[in-house]
């Protein structure tokens, strides 16, 4: 029998973590209403407080590396793991809705510290960096599927301060788990001062680094559509088909299942074949399934489309990749993390502009961005290799 490698312990455990940080966040959402009661709050309110959530994750992607470089990424993960396990403890004892909004900033801060950080630590273990990234990104389709069925079931048998609780519940084991089993990293750039990290130059430097400012255009894109899929999936499917809370849930699960069995799949094909034909082909099917949930009909039409976006939206695991290809060892921490807090900035806006379009024109319009933007995508890629143009 052939020995257990120590690269599969590092990526398994790396997933299991990105599932922690994922699980804590995710398990708000089915709980909302409960909260508005608690705290005598808006829909608007709570809305600003996951708003702040995920700008907060987006822009500790660049810290997250620059601590990387200078403590190691083993430190900086148990860090991440660590404090979204406390945020998440205290979230569930807010004892006021100032006190929740605060804590669920807080808590997409810290839980921001682990992806990019993570992404650099596979990238220095594997060769096969789309592989790896691909089953890493498992972790949060995962945590899409388990998490808001288990907040709602805990909510109805407990509460919903046992809900939130549960971020703490998953991430507390696997902090334990992961400080016994991942060895220490040494730091990419232990001497070098921080604040030389955080230099306008530099930074202003590498964003406009031509292959670095392609990638990050079709990252913007892709993950503008991620976004708004994930925010809005459901209500498409129950405003513009007419289905029940019921099924639109069921279908929003398939969703995150073929997701994340998708992502290995794709990680494999990028690492095989390269990187823009991996992202074309998720384009392609995003464009396809986004179409046919928007003119087609009849559940197992719909399911069909499903699939094909569950597939499509893939992408990351070819186009991350493609960020560290362009990146030297010594920049794939704190550099990896500044293109991701740059993208995820930009696209952190696709959930209320398709909330917007929708208002004013219907579901059909709203996922109707989806498909112009893949197209853009699959336009760019074509461009870029037709003329050769090195991007």
């Amino acid at each position: 029998m052939a020995r257990w490698d120590y690269r599969w312990t590092v990526l398994s455990l790396c997933t299991l973590a990105f599932f922690a940080t994922m699980v804590a966040r995710l398990v708000i959402s089915p709980v909302v209403p409960a909260i508005e009661t608690e705290f005598d709050a808006s829909s608007g309110l709570v809305g600003v407080a996951l708003t702040g959530l995920w700008t907060a994750y987006a822009l500790a992607q660049f810290p997250s590396g620059v601590l990387a470089d200078r403590y190691g990424e083993r430190a900086v993960i148990l860090v991440a793991i660590g404090l979204t396990a406390v945020a998440s403890g205290l979230l569930a004892l807010s004892p006021s809705m100032p006190a929740f909004v605060l804590l669920t900033i807080l808590l997409g801060g810290v839980a921001g510290l682990h992806y990019s950080v993570a992404t650099s630590l596979l990238t220095r273990t594997f060769d096969g960096v789309g592989t790896a990234i691909g089953l890493h990104n498992s972790g949060a389709p995962l945590a899409g599927l388990l998490a808001p069925v288990a907040a709602a079931a805990v909510a109805g048998l407990v509460g919903w301060r046992a809900s939130i609780g549960l971020g703490a519940v998953v991430a507390a084991p696997i902090f334990l788990l992961f400080a016994w089993k991942v060895r220490r990293t040494e730091p990419a750039r232990p001497d070098q001062p921080m604040r030389e990290r955080f230099a306008l130059g530099p930074v202003r430097d590498l964003l406009t680094r031509p292959q670095i400012a392609f990638t990050a255009f079709l990252s913007i894109c892709c993950e503008f559509v991620w976004q708004a899929t994930a925010s809005f999936l459901p209500s498409f499917l129950i405003y513009h088909h007419g289905y029940s809370a019921g099924l639109a849930s069921a279908l929003f699960s398939l969703y995150f299942v073929v997701h994340g069995v998708t992502q290995p799949g794709i990680g494999v094909l990028s690492d095989r074949f390269g990187r823009e034909a991996a992202a074309a082909l998720c384009a392609l099917l995003g464009i396809a399934g986004y179409g046919t949930l928007i003119l087609g009909a009849g559940l197992p039409v719909l399911v069909g489309a499903v699939v094909l976006v569950g597939t499509g939206m893939s992408w990351g695991a070819a186009l991350l990749p493609r960020f560290m290809d362009y990146l030297s060892a010594e920049e794939r921490g704190a550099g990896f993390g500044l293109v991701r807090t740059a993208y995820m900035m930009v696209s952190a806006t696709g959930s209320a502009v398709v909330g917007i379009v929708a208002d004013l024109a219907g579901w059909g319009a709203a996922f109707g961005v989806f498909v112009v933007l893949l197209s853009a995508v699959v336009a760019a890629l074509a461009v870029n290799r037709t003329f050769d143009l090195g991007l």
